[in-house]
């Protein structure tokens, strides 16, 4: 195999703090066994991540979960991120954000908040978090908009959602978001494993953008909407983190470093951990981090393709997910011999409709769950 070239730096450390959250999310991208992974880095180790992040050139540090206002040291570490001059992004469910505690974090110096809803309404959103949390999310809004920052409001988009898209925009312009980020689901972890309730039809995508591009010309330069194209309907693969190990590092609650947040699913691979190795060694030299580097790893049909410097063979666990392989051609691709599976689970979705029945219930994201199928994710067969 050939080997690819020494990468760059990682630009943008993902800290996932914890992997506790208040939420119970159907499309949650945690691993679906996090209750068999209770262990976290303690304040000094992170603070040591974050110094080793930006002695490599890291720039960017994120701050997700779980939820991580239930760490309690998040401000020494906001403040120690702020110290070492990176530009921080708390992504939250806003669940523990109250006056003071905003406060506390603007003063320790974070810059930037990204505050998650479920959907527009309230029933919606608090079925699909399995929470009350709508009333207390858009009083966190708020809070974030006293203190200053910069507002994301991030929206997961899905079969249940999909049809609320211009009253979830406007509400996001009423809360004086600066950006909106329609995030259709990836169906990795819990998103997989709840696909056929989540997967949304042709029809449902190509009105969202519909009312999408609308708002967009409404609204000019007033608030940013992305919306981040759906894998299974485009038929073309996209850059997994904009290539393995080229830009994103992540380091999980118990400080097992990832090229991606879900990585740790793929079999036959060992991902180093913070307590164990610096963060150069993990980036430069760890077997993870270099497997799927770069293109010499790639078979066929990716190896031959036009496109594989573009897409880089698309992503490593939707690989495994769905053609048991984690070095196959990511089956989103029209060119994959596996293709046919993200074909019929688009069928499936349009022969249920927007609202039809579904042979499985819902699976929520909570430790009694996550402990009934703390074996792993089961490849679609």
């Amino acid at each position: 195999m050939t080997q690819p070239p020494r990468p760059g730096p990682p630009l943008w450390l993902l800290a996932e703090l914890t992997y506790r959250c208040p939420l119970h999310c159907v499309f949650c991208f945690n691993p679906v066994d996090f209750a068999r992974q209770d262990s976290e880095l303690g304040t000094e180790d992170w603070l040591r991540v974050l110094r080793e992040g930006r002695e490599l050139g890291a720039v960017q540090c994120g701050l997700s979960g779980g939820e991580p206002l239930l760490r309690d040291d998040l401000e020494i570490i906001v403040a120690e991120a702020r110290r070492l001059g990176y530009y921080t992004n708390l992504l939250t469910s806003g669940v523990g954000l109250d006056a003071d505690r905003a406060a506390a974090l603007k003063a320790a110096g974070l810059d930037h908040v990204q505050l998650s809803f479920q959907d527009s309404t309230r029933e919606m959103n608090d079925f699909l978090s399995h929470t009350k949390t709508f009333t207390l999310k858009n009083r966190v809004a708020k809070i974030i908009k006293d203190q200053g920052w910069p507002m994301v409001m991030n929206v997961v988009i899905h079969r249940m959602n999909i049809d609320h898209i211009d009253r979830i925009i406007e509400m996001a312009h009423e809360m004086g978001a600066e950006y909106l980020e329609l995030a259709n689901t990836q169906y990795y972890s819990w998103a997989f494993l709840n696909r056929d309730h989540l997967l949304p039809t042709h029809e449902q995508l190509r009105h969202a953008e519909q009312v999408t591009d609308a708002w967009r010309a409404r609204l000019g330069e007033r608030m940013r909407i992305f919306f981040v194209a759906p894998d299974y309907h485009e038929g073309r693969a996209k850059k997994c983190v904009n290539g393995w190990g080229s830009m994103f590092l992540t380091v999980a609650p118990d400080g097992t470093a990832l090229p991606c947040h879900t990585a740790r699913m793929l079999p036959g691979l060992a991902f180093p951990n913070v307590t164990a190795h610096s963060l150069r060694e993990i980036w430069f030299d760890s077997e993870g981090f270099n497997r799927y580097r770069g293109t010499g790893w790639m078979k066929e049909p990716c190896a031959s393709c036009d496109m594989r410097e573009q897409d880089l063979g698309g992503c490593r666990c939707q690989a495994y997910l769905l053609a048991h392989d984690a070095a196959a051609a990511d089956p989103v691709c029209a060119k994959s011999p596996e293709h046919h599976r993200v074909v019929e689970a688009v069928q499936r979705a349009a022969a249920h409709g927007p609202a039809g029945p579904v042979e499985h219930p819902l699976v929520f994201r909570d430790p009694a769950n996550s402990r009934r199928l703390a074996s792993p994710v089961t490849p679609d067969r």
